[in-house]
Order: structure tokens, then sequence, then C-alpha cells
């Protein structure tokens, strides 16, 4: 049973690079269309050296050979083959039978589906990546935390909570809401544990931040959450809520959080 399992998976893998490369033409990978083709798609030389792997390698590789290749090897395949975050995380799987290493720090987008998602909420609601940078915001959110105005390495709600003085003058629940964001904190390191961008953002904190520093080492005991629970407005109103956390998109760590009057 093992071994017609792993002989399907094999097949699967080699059907899959193959019909990946037979979508692509020279002009999508930047190459020149020098001659009429004999079958559409690249070739698997130039699969290859676009994705920096020896020809040899490859094709064993797409025939679905009991070789082993690295995550690095990987990755460039998919680079080369165009595939987005799904197609990537289903060659690994194939490849490896795991999912590609996350990466915290992703680019600052959203599909369109999801920005009208958000304009459409009447509710406070923003997307964050796993390194807790907001990438994408409605109207009501923004009212609240004012990320339209702040440089995009300040739109991180941990930054906002700890290290951003009249944010904090704003948070007067504030010492029931730290516990409660750095224990969800130390859930998302642990899916990336050793993202450079997530190291960076524990070290950065902890000198903006002593008050970040002194809880950051002390044990948990609380529950976790992803948003603020209590905010006074521009107006000096405050504001109670509670939150429900979507996933945006599980490859990219991407969540959106929506915030509910208390």
């Amino acid at each position: 049973m093992h071994d017609r399992s792993l002989s399907r998976t094999r097949n699967e893998l080699s059907a899959f690079l193959i019909r990946h490369r037979k979508q692509l033409t020279p002009a999508d990978v930047g190459l020149p269309a020098t001659e009429r083709r004999r079958t559409p798609g690249l070739r698997r030389e130039e699969v290859a050296a676009l994705a920096g792997v020896g020809l040899t390698w490859y094709t064993w590789f797409e025939q679905g050979r009991d070789i082993q290749v690295s995550e690095k090897f990987l990755l460039s395949v998919a680079y080369a083959l165009q595939l987005d975050d799904a197609e990537c995380s289903h060659l690994f799987l194939l490849a490896h039978r795991r999912p590609p290493p996350p990466e915290a720090h992703q680019s600052m987008s959203v599909t369109p589906g999801i920005r009208q998602l958000l304009d459409d909420l009447p509710r406070p609601a923003y997307v964050q990546n796993l390194r807790w940078d907001v990438v994408a915001w409605n109207a009501a959110a923004d009212a609240l935390f004012g990320f339209s105005a702040r440089a995009r390495a300040d739109c991180n709600l941990l930054r906002l909570a700890f290290a951003d003085p009249d944010m904090r003058a704003r948070l007067p629940g504030w010492h029931d809401d730290a516990p409660r964001l750095l224990a969800q904190l130390r859930y998302d390191i642990a899916v990336a544990p050793d993202d450079p961008a997530m190291r960076a953002l524990i070290e950065d904190l902890q000198v903006l931040s002593p008050s970040f520093g002194q809880a950051w080492a002390m044990p948990d005991s609380t529950i976790a959450a992803r948003g603020i629970r209590s905010i006074v407005d521009s107006a000096g109103s405050l504001h109670r809520f509670h939150h429900e956390t979507l996933v945006v998109n599980e490859h990219r760590h991407l969540k959106m959080v929506v915030y509910f009057a208390a």
C-alpha cells in the first residue's frame, strides 16, 4: 500500500510539473520566441535555466524519480513556473509531504475581493500578516487606529500597542489587552520560529518598549487575542469590542480581524 501510494504521488508530481510547464510561453517568462515549437509551453531546459538548477536534476524531478530535493530547489522551480501560493504549497506537499516554510513578512497587498469585503463591512476590520503588519484596512478601522496617516513600517498592531505613546494613552484596558496580544504572538512565533522578520520584530519591540520586554520575559498565563478590546477614539468616546478572526490566505498567513461592539 505504501509503495503504491508513493508511486501515485510521484505520478501526480510529474503531471503537475508538466501541466504548469506547458501552460507557460516563452513570452510569459521573458524569453524570445525564436522559432515555431512542435509542442506548447516551455522546454525542460528553459525551466531548469530559469530556476537555476541542473537540467538532469530537473528532468529526473519532473519524471517523478526517487530523488531528494531541497526547499531552495522547490522554491526555485515554483518561481520559474510562476506558481501562486496555493500551487507552491501543493508542489511542496507532493515533493516533501509538507508545506513550504512560512514567511512572516509578506507583500503589502490583498486581492480586490478582500479589499471590497473590507470596504463593505460597517465595523472596524483589518488584515494582518504573521508578523502583525496591518496590510489592509477599512474606513472604520482607520478612524480608530489612523493607519492611513502612518508610515507602512508603523502599521503594525504590536508597535501601536507597545511602542506608540499616543496610542497607548487611548487604550484604557492596556494592562488586560497586552498579555492577550503577547499570548497570540507566542503562537505565531511557533509557526515560524526561525524567520528573520519575526526575530527582528521581537528585538525591535524589546528596544522600543520596556513594557514589552518585561511582559515577554514572563510566562504565558492568559487567553490569546489578536485585537484591542477597548479604545478611545479621537473624539474622546470609549468603544469596547470583541473580535473574530477570519483566514484570508492560509499559505501567506493573512488573517482578517473584525471588531464587534461588545
